[in-house]
Parts: C-alpha cells; structure tokens; sequence
C-alpha cells in the first residue's frame, strides 16, 4: 500500500525539477534504480534464507530465522530514503496551492540555476516574474471553519478533499488528455499483463522442466523381499511396489521422493526419519513403531495401519534448503531475471533522448513479444534461463519508456493522478496475468506464451500511436 503511493509520487516530484533536454535520460535513472533495488533484494534472499543456521533468538517466544534476518536487511533502503528526504526541495507546485509563494519562487530559482550550470550557462539570470497561482482550497472549508463544530469541520474538509480528489481524477479523461489516458491505460495494462505474469511464471516453468527430468531417472522395485536388514541411508527418487519388509529398522535416513505401493511392513520400526515428497499407497503396517520421525497421517494414502504406535511425530517440513536442490534454482533463476535488467536500463537510458520515447516502447514491447514466443521451443533449463534474461532486458526499455510518456503527457495539476490510476490498473493486469498463467502452467505452456506474446504485440502498436513528448515542454 505504501509502495503504491510512493511511486507515482516520485516520478511526479522528479520531473518537475528535470530540463527537457535531459528529462528522458535521467527519468530512466531513475527506474534503473527500482530494478537495483530488485538485484539487492534477490540477491539479499539468494544468499540468506537458504542460510538456516543464520538466526538468532530472544527467548523462547521470538525466534528470528533466516527469512526474518531478510527483512530486516531488505528495510534498510527504506530507511535511507527517509533520511534523505529530509534534504530535498518541496515541490514548488505544492507550495503554491497552500500559498508558500515566496519559498516556491525559492525553489524555482534554485531549480533554474543548477540546470544552467549543467549546461555551462552559470550567468543566465533566473527572469520569472509572475507565477499562475492554482486553485485555492474551497471557500466552504473558511466558511466551516468559522460556523461549524470541530466534527463538522472534519466532515466538510473530509468531503470536500475527496471531492477535489474525484475531479482531478475526471480531469485525466477530459480533453485534451482524454484520448492519451486511453491509449496510456491499453499499454500499461498490455504490458503488465504480460511482463508480471511470465515473471512470475517462470520459476514454476523451471520446476516443471527440473520435475520432468528428475522422474526421467525415478528408480523401479518390484516385489521386494527384505527381513531383518538395517536401512540408515538416503533413499531418492525411487517407487518401490508390492514389497514385503519384515523386522526392518528404518533408523537416522531421509526419504527424498520416494513412493511405497502396495507394500507390507510387518514388526518394522521408523526412528528418525526426514522426508520429502515421500508417500506410503496402499500399503499395510502392522506392528510398527514410529519414533521421532515426520511421517504424518496425509502421507499414509489408503492405508492401513494396524496396532502401531506413534512418538514425537515432528510436523511441518523438516528438509533444509540443502535437501532440496530446487529451492537453490527459485532463487537463482529470479537473481538472474532481475541482474539481466541492468544492461536493458543502461542502454534505454542512454538512448532514451536520442531515439524518442515512442520508439523505444514500441520497438521494445514488439521485440519482448517475439522473444516471448520463442520460449515456445525451450526445451532444457539452461535455454529457458537465457530467453528470460532476454526477455527482460528488452522489456525494461518499455518500462521506461512508458514512466517517461506517462510523466510528460500529463500537467502538473494532474500527473501524479494520472500516473497513479494507470499504476494501480497495472498492479490490477499483474494479479490478473497472475491467476490466468498460474491456473494453465501445470495443463500445457502454449496458451500462456501465445497470450502474452500477442498482448505485448498489441500494446506496442498501440504505444506507436501515442504523441511524441521529447521537446515537449511540461505543462
């Protein structure tokens, strides 16, 4: 929620202050800044949560574990960005509505002068003499605060603030910015839709490729006969069927994958057992001790369990990160993902203001679709790693394209409305591109791909018709 308000904030209050030869280059910095923070936080979890032994503890009933000492290194930033705040200009537009004329004028000048000596024109006299004061807050809230009771000047400020709040929102559909919102909405939506989903997405298309795999080299046993025998070593990626085990001690071993059908375990003893993924079908125990071990009732699938016992059954998931090889990959692929961003946003932001801005959003959302189609044909890890690292270094230039229009194509009066109703409709595509991709991964990987291809297609040729904003100067 917090994230939400911030952003539109941010490129709203940034622009204002940018000269117009060099706003398109450093409103990309600025985003390339957001996918920084998206390298430190994969970075931060790659290299701590799998950690499980970083962690520490305030008595019994606060135990901060590895994911916890994540969080605590991911609020660092935030707390950064407070401090550094506190030394920034208000934004002169702010200033001016509550009637700050003289400190807006200040910051004005102030603004002037450091662009003029960027651009080796430190003499140039700051000249403005008049500024078009905005619309005072309504006369109701003076009258009120005369007349009323204090909770009817609460209800009056209340009301008429949400009022002010629905007319500047009514303004991004009024001319001449109506058509622009439209055309905006369609590309912010196309583009969400498409980017989030394939992101989030991908890991589960790794995991399906690493599960196909893996239950390529499943182990078959048939019709086991094994009395009196100690087993204290892993067992993995193995179906064992119709076996019998009797006077067995299963003691100190994990089970990793590892399926029992249609077995007899008879006056057989399970001490200190880990597993993962492993599921007793069918089977009947009769006589069997189960001590320290984390065998719970749902991995006994109709099952029959005849006068056994059960001590200290351990619930939940007792395998590490270090088991589980899979879990390393979640982390790797998604730190990979995010780094190949990095040479995207360097080359769009160098060429932001040398192409144009429509170039650059439509070029790339075309190309991001064509290489999301290609994914069609991944058919091993290491390609599928390689079309994401593509696909998201061509899809970032869109992203910053698109903060870059959005933010010129609005006035002042209503930027940061405009670009925080086309952020949330944004966040709104990703939990929709979300649902629709997660609910037809596990059935085939075509549709998904051939959706967000096309959608991201779509919206690059919607893009191209947008105005060119390059020398336009901010309303």
């Amino acid at each position: 929620f917090r994230i939400g308000g911030a952003l539109p904030t941010v490129f709203s209050y940034f622009s204002e202050v940018l000269a117009r030869e060099k706003r398109g280059e450093h409103l990309s910095w600025l985003c390339m800044f957001w996918m920084i923070g998206g390298i430190y936080a994969s970075a931060m979890a790659w290299a701590i949560i799998p950690h499980y032994g970083w962690s520490f503890s305030m008595g019994s009933a606060y135990q901060f574990h590895s994911w916890r000492v994540f969080v605590i290194v991911c609020a660092l930033p935030c707390v950064s960005s407070v401090v550094a705040l506190t030394f920034m200009p208000e934004s002169p537009r702010f200033l001016l509505e509550v009637g700050k004329h003289d400190e807006a004028w200040m910051i004005l000048k102030q603004i002037h002068d450091t662009n003029m000596r960027a651009r080796g024109q430190p003499e140039k006299v700051f000249t403005v003499t008049r500024i078009k004061t905005p619309k005072q807050i309504d006369e109701l809230i003076e009258i009120e605060s005369d007349t009323g009771t204090w909770y009817r000047r609460c209800f009056v400020r209340i009301r008429t603030e949400l009022y002010g709040i629905w007319l500047t929102f009514m303004r991004c559909f009024n001319y001449p910015v109506k058509d622009n919102t439209i055309k905006l909405t369609a590309v912010w939506f196309t583009l969400s839709f498409g980017y989030y989903g394939l992101s989030v997405w991908f890991p589960d298309v790794i995991k399906h490729l690493q599960s196909d795999e893996y239950a390529s080299r499943v182990k078959h046993f048939r019709n086991e006969e094994v009395s009196h025998f100690v087993f204290n070593f892993t067992l993995e990626n193995q179906i064992h069927s119709n076996g019998e085990y009797i006077n067995d001690r299963f003691i100190m071993m994990k089970f990793k994958s590892v399926t029992f059908e249609d077995s007899l375990f008879k006056n057989c003893v399970f001490e200190d057992i880990t597993s993962l993924n492993t599921y007793f079908r069918n089977c009947t125990f009769v006589n069997t001790t189960f001590y320290n071990t984390d065998l719970e009732q749902y991995k006994f699938v109709d099952s029959e369990l005849i006068n056994c016992t059960f001590f200290h059954i351990r619930t939940g998931c007792q395998i590490s990160f270090d088991d589980d090889y899979s879990a390393y990959w979640i982390y790797f692929v998604n730190f990979l993902g995010t780094l190949a961003v990095l040479p995207g946003n360097i080359v769009s932001a160098l060429l932001m203001d040398r192409i144009g801005r429509l170039t650059m959003l439509g070029g790339s959302m075309v190309l991001s679709g064509i290489s999301c189609f290609f994914l069609w044909f991944g058919t091993s890890e290491s390609m599928m790693i390689g079309m994401l690292c593509l696909y998201n270094g061509l899809t970032i230039s869109a992203w910053n394209s698109l903060d870059v229009i959005t933010v010129e194509l609005y006035p002042t009066d209503r930027r940061g409305t405009g670009f925080g109703f086309l952020n949330a409709l944004c966040k709104a595509a990703a939990v929709l591109g979300n649902l629709i991709f997660g609910s037809l991964v596990g059935i085939t990987k075509a549709i998904p791909i051939l959706l967000a291809s096309t959608v991201l297609v779509c919206g690059g040729l919607v893009g191209l018709r947008l105005p060119d904003t390059r020398t336009q100067v901010l309303m």
